[in-house]
């Protein structure tokens, strides 16, 4: 069987980020280009490759331009290279996001807080509750490092 392509995995996995981030089902952007839910899969998982004119339809009806697919992709992917280790559980470079396991922007945990964090229409808020994620992710992460170095 053969290997999808990583900029195909790139491009699916971006498309979904950005569906997720609008809070648009499989079936309802299926619907609007004329697709089941099963082929939207099919792109988002990379299984099937977009052509240009279907990207095109994409980018309209998920409001970003085509470059948008391909924004972010890692530097062996970008070189041309391929990709290593056939058989490995992520699909790259280490920190990258075809290293789909540990991507968080992938994941509906952080696509949810980020709808949530731009529907608090006060800006003083939203700043507010920005300071306070980001001092206690440092906090932690501080944490996390100072109980490594005990060790």
């Amino acid at each position: 069987m053969a290997r999808s392509h990583p900029v195909d995995i790139h491009v699916g996995a971006r498309m979904r980020q950005r569906r997720t981030l609008l809070g648009m089902s499989q079936t309802k952007l299926g619907d609007a280009v004329g697709l089941t839910f099963q082929q939207i899969q099919k792109y988002e998982r990379g299984s099937n490759r977009i052509g240009s004119s279907r990207l095109f339809e994409f980018s309209k009806v998920l409001d970003v331009p085509v470059s948008h697919f391909f924004e972010e992709m890692p530097s062996n992917v970008l070189a041309g290279r391929p990709m290593s280790g056939r058989g490995r559980k992520g699909f790259g470079e280490a920190g990258t996001p075809f290293e789909q396991e540990k991507d968080p922007l992938i994941k509906r945990e952080t696509l949810e807080l980020v709808r949530g964090y731009y529907k608090i229409r006060e800006d003083k808020v939203r700043k507010r509750i920005f300071d306070v994620v980001k001092a206690v992710g440092a906090a932690s992460h501080a944490e996390a490092l100072g109980g490594r170095k005990k060790r």
